[in-house]
């Protein structure tokens, strides 16, 4: 049985945690997300607090229990607080700009790239190089964050590209200039 799996996980005010069966649904101020549970694992809520609990007569890998713990908090946490990760664009003439459910990435390609906002992801741009990406299913938001940066991922010569707001890319030196010998 999984130690994280064992804890419990303290549900704030304003949310709302219901199974019926194989489903699992939580409801809070930011919205409502729902989950499939798999046979073996069933959701208890009591006093404020849900457990995630394993059938042990059913064989499951033994990730499964933590698994579906982690996803029930994130599930709580993302309703109650919602997800945000922010990327900078690092290069001359590096810009972004949302265009309805579109966000229009200028990186030095020889056209401009699109990229559709997913339903439930929020994006907004600030000075053009800072791209804010929120929404209440962490999944969704950090997926759809990793597809903008795999359009230009920084790169290690002189660190252009897209990263992530914290992110420290590791810097190769270039080739050394040879100096030039007189043959003679």
């Amino acid at each position: 049985m999984s130690r994280l799996g064992k804890m419990a996980i303290k549900i704030p005010s304003g949310v709302e945690v219901k199974t019926d069966g194989k489903n699992i649904h939580v409801k809070g101020p930011k919205g409502t997300l729902s989950y499939h549970l798999i046979e073996g694992i069933t959701v208890k809520v009591t006093d404020g607090e849900a457990m995630i609990e394993k059938n042990e007569k059913i064989d499951l890998p033994k990730p499964t229990h933590g698994l579906y713990r982690s996803l029930l908090n994130s599930m709580i946490e993302g309703v109650s607080k919602g997800f945000e990760i922010k990327l900078g664009m690092v290069g001359v003439g590096y810009r972004a700009a949302v265009q309805g459910n579109f966000v229009d990435l200028q990186v030095g390609l020889s056209h401009p790239t699109q990229i559709r906002i997913p339903q439930g992801v929020n994006v907004t741009v600030d000075k053009s190089i800072t791209i804010i990406i929120t929404g209440i299913d962490k999944q969704l938001v950090g997926q759809f964050a990793a597809t903008v940066r795999a359009v230009k991922p920084p790169e290690p010569y002189k660190g252009k590209g897209i990263r992530y707001e914290n992110e420290y890319v590791r810097k190769k030196a270039g080739k050394a200039a040879k100096a030039k010998t007189a043959a003679g």
